[in-house]
């Protein structure tokens, strides 16, 4: 079976390439290369043994996605990872994320239509919930006005999708709602590449304590939290990317009770900024230059996952702890800085 995995290159993609040729799926990445570097191919060939075909382009050119469907006529299944992802950036530069997460999306659900029978997996986001009225979070709790242009992007998304899979019954999509992905391969042969400054902690946690950046700053240690800091789900990439081939084979089988679905990924844990940095200091044997600073627009004060649902229906469950993941991020930062 041929799936397209657009983004295919990025951090999360790239990872679940690995673990859909694992299972024997044809995989074609499509990826601009915007956020991502071409050599994440070798990586993903040195641990499975297969290169993905692969091409570079820009999915908001819609003459180029039509083409590429013309081109690829037995795709039957897309995980669609390519968008933008940075909560900060988005309240900064809006247009480019309605754009770019949205066009997107209608121009490759407008290809799936098309088909006798298809299968989608979106790579949405716990940001849709905001800040949530109890902890852990559920499938079932309420969608409140995003925190970001991000947030709402994953959450028009969604409505997007669920309103095409009403009028398109041969579509089955399924969104996957993760919390917040760390870590890398084990093999060391992929993992986060980020471009310019991270966006995300735990790549700037690696960063400052390898020496590429001078210092971490902590948005605010002011929260209702125990410690101050905010709290959010950490959950290992390649526990991440394995609930992606579980989901796909959910819609491939016909396993699904509905054409749209939603799943939250996570590990039900909820940890603080200050425990993301106590726990790279146990795994490295480093101490971190840290600075707390003022609040950051978006962020939520905390946000962990009720992952029950995707436990039970989709088979699956993460494995690994915070540390392991903290310390497959640090090896794969050694090995990219030497």
């Amino acid at each position: 079976m041929k799936i397209l995995v657009t983004g295919g290159l990025g951090f999360i993609g790239s990872h679940t390439v690995v673990e859909l040729q694992k299972e024997g799926f044809d995989v074609v990445i499509i990826d601009d290369l915007s956020n991502a570097e071409e050599k994440v191919l070798d990586g993903i060939l040195n641990i499975t043994g297969k290169k993905p075909v692969f091409e570079q382009f820009d999915l908001r050119d819609k003459s180029k996605v039509e083409n590429f469907f013309s081109r690829h006529t037995d795709i039957e299944g897309v995980i669609h990872f390519a968008a933008s992802k940075a909560v900060g950036e988005s309240v900064e530069k809006p247009l480019l994320y309605y754009e770019n997460n949205l066009g997107v999306l209608t121009y490759l659900l407008q290809e799936l239509s098309k088909k006798g029978k298809a299968s989608l997996i979106f790579s949405s986001s716990c940001t849709v919930y905001g800040q949530a009225d109890s902890m852990p979070i559920t499938e079932d709790a309420p969608i409140k006005p995003a925190e970001s242009p991000y947030g709402n992007t994953k959450q028009v998304g969604e409505e997007i999708i669920r309103d095409t899979c009403k009028v398109t019954p041969h579509l089955s999509a399924i969104a996957l709602r993760y919390f917040n992905p760390i870590g890398a391969h084990p093999s060391v042969e992929i993992g986060e590449l980020p471009v310019g400054v991270p966006q995300n902690l735990v790549p700037f946690i690696t960063q400052t304590g390898i020496g590429m950046r001078e210092q971490l700053s902590v948005y605010g240690d002011d929260y209702p939290t125990e410690d101050g800091t905010c709290i959010r789900d950490y959950i290992h990439v390649v526990d991440l990317a394995k609930a992606h081939v579980a989901a796909l084979r959910r819609l491939v089988k016909d396993e699904n009770g509905e054409n749209y679905e939603v799943f939250n990924l996570g590990t039900g844990t909820g940890s603080s900024v200050l425990d993301v940095i106590k726990s790279f200091e146990r795994v490295s044997g480093k101490k971190l230059n840290y600075k707390v600073v003022s609040r950051r627009e978006g962020d939520v004060i905390e946000a962990y996952a009720d992952t029950q649902k995707a436990n039970t229906v989709l088979g699956w469950k993460a494995q690994s702890t915070l540390d392991e993941a903290m310390k497959s991020a640090w090896d794969w930062e050694q090995k990219i800085r030497n």
